[in-house]
């Protein structure tokens, strides 16, 4: 038996619960989509507004950097819930899912997301914190920016293609 074969076949109680539970479905859909809407919709916003902020005044870049600290929290609350429920809705069909490329290829999406918040997160608290000059930090809080805004779109179109392949 295949590791994906043994996967599903731990996980089949759950599988069995969620697949005939119409209404468990959509409370474990509508925390993954809240939970997108909630983190992506905060990182958009903060990328958008770095990408129009790094390049001002030094108090308007001072204020960008205390927004962005404020922004960690609901994005990672966010990724948390669609993270859970991502888990859930995997194990409910593991032996699809885990053989589907654009499920992986969403799963890498979301790996790079990940760490692109990371250096991000770094270089903001860097910044905030005189580590980092702001020569070399503001143009990779742009960078970073701009990676973001790109990957959570990419990872919301792998995500629909996943869900419409099957």
């Amino acid at each position: 038996m295949g590791a994906i074969a043994t996967l599903a076949a731990v996980a089949e109680p759950w599988a069995s619960l969620y697949n005939d539970t119409p209404l468990l479905q959509s409370a474990v859909t509508f925390v993954h989509f809240a939970g997108l809407l909630l983190g992506g919709g905060y990182a958009v916003a903060a990328d958008a507004a770095t990408l129009r902020g790094a390049r001002g005044t030094e108090p308007e870049r001072a204020r960008l950097a205390a927004d962005l600290h404020a922004t960690h929290r609901p994005v990672l609350l966010g990724l948390g819930a669609t993270f859970v429920s991502g888990v859930l809705m995997f194990a409910a069909d593991l032996e699809e899912l885990g053989t589907a490329p654009v499920f992986w290829i969403k799963m890498a999406l979301i790996a790079l997301l990940l760490a692109n918040g990371a250096v991000m997160a770094r270089t903001e608290a860097a910044l905030r914190g005189d580590r980092l000059a702001a020569d070399v930090a503001w143009p990779r809080l742009r960078r970073t920016a701009a990676a973001s805004f790109a990957l959570w779109f990419v990872t919301l179109l792998a995500g629909t293609l996943l869900l419409n392949a099957g």
